[in-house]
């Protein structure tokens, strides 16, 4: 019998560490932050498998995928004034 890898990684792509990088705003890091305690936070709650489920590609897919949706909107929201 074979054993199965899962290369799984729930914050790939994910800055998670505490320091502010150099060209980051206040701003900037202060909303990382919060977005990676409220992420551990989930993580540590829901567990590793019910996480996967969420996010089968990562956080790190999810996050940009609503950054694409964010700026859709304001382009549209552009076009309608």
């Amino acid at each position: 019998m074979t054993k199965t890898v899962d290369n799984y990684s729930a914050f790939n792509e994910v800055n998670l560490s505490n320091a502010r990088s150099e060209n980051e705003s206040f701003k900037d890091y202060k909303t990382r932050q919060k977005q990676n305690s409220e992420m551990l936070k989930l993580y540590n709650t829901t567990g590793r498998d019910v996480f996967k489920q969420m996010f089968p590609e990562g956080v790190g897919e999810a996050l940009k995928s609503i950054a694409n949706q964010e700026k859709e909107n304001a382009e549209k929201l552009g076009e309608a004034k």
